[in-house]
């Protein structure tokens, strides 16, 4: 596989969980969120067990707690943010913590709701680092996902790869010029910079988009490998539902 392909993937490439099926991993994980978000705040084995479950899968990957906590952080701030103001607003029982009281139903909102959070980012975090981003697009293509929606985000996928190409040569020129803006006044040529890369980016997104049809692109990516749904792939989900399903219903 190419590096861009590979772009995102960390942990062991060669592990089972790397090695497993796009479309298992999209539902496993998928349903191990959905099966947090749906249970009651009060149901909180529940949400040790879908801990527990990525935890598990985390491990047979090789993806380090480093590698979760770097692209977590990019989201889940933003969530925690807003749910830590819940404990403050929200009426009921209060609880006297000093300065502040707060509300216990809010206490109970705001853990269950960054409990939810965490599993859902970390979630999505193990998809990203187990499963190259071409092949979750081929993965929901088979599973007949809406066509108009992965194009999009194919053509976002590389695309993304030719704008950070054509802004690097732009800088490195700029800087070979000697451009150095010590003030604000300098700063107006960054947009004619804005400007002469979008029209860069636009040709150079015409003369991709042209070999691709040279090449024979019909709407859909050409894969050298077709995907397979093996005995692995229904093991590894067979095991998430016989896990945290019947604690799901029971509970």
């Amino acid at each position: 596989m190419s590096g861009m392909h590979q772009l995102g993937v960390a942990g062991d490439p060669a592990s089972r969980i790397h090695r497993l099926d796009p479309r298992a991993k999209i539902v496993g994980l998928a349903g191990i969120t959905v099966v947090a978000v749906s249970t009651p705040p009060r149901l909180w084995p529940v949400l040790a067990a879908c801990a527990l479950a990525l935890a598990t899968i985390a491990a047979a990957g090789r993806v380090g707690p480093g590698v979760i906590w770097t692209r977590a952080r990019v989201v889940l701030p933003l969530v925690l943010f807003v749910a830590v103001f819940v404990p403050f607003v929200r009426g009921g029982e209060q609880i006297d913590l000093g300065p502040v009281d707060v509300s216990r139903a809010g206490l109970t909102t705001f853990f269950a709701v960054s409990s939810k959070a965490l599993i859902g980012t970390v979630s999505a975090v193990l998809l990203g680092a187990t499963t190259s981003f071409p092949d979750v697009l081929h993965g929901l293509e088979r599973m007949r996902a809406p066509r108009l929606l992965t194009l999009i985000a194919a053509f976002m996928y590389r695309y993304l790869f030719v704008i950070t190409g054509e802004a690097r040569r732009m800088r490195v020129a700029l800087s070979s010029r000697g451009y150095r803006p010590r003030h604000a006044l300098q700063a107006a040529a960054l947009g004619r910079v804005a400007t002469a890369l979008f029209l860069r980016t636009f040709e150079r997104g015409e003369r991709v988009y042209v070999a691709m049809l040279a090449r024979g692109y019909t709407g859909a990516t050409p894969r050298l490998r077709a995907l397979a749904f093996g005995r692995a792939d229904v093991l590894f989900l067979a095991a998430l539902v016989a896990a945290l399903v019947p604690l799901r219903v029971v509970a």
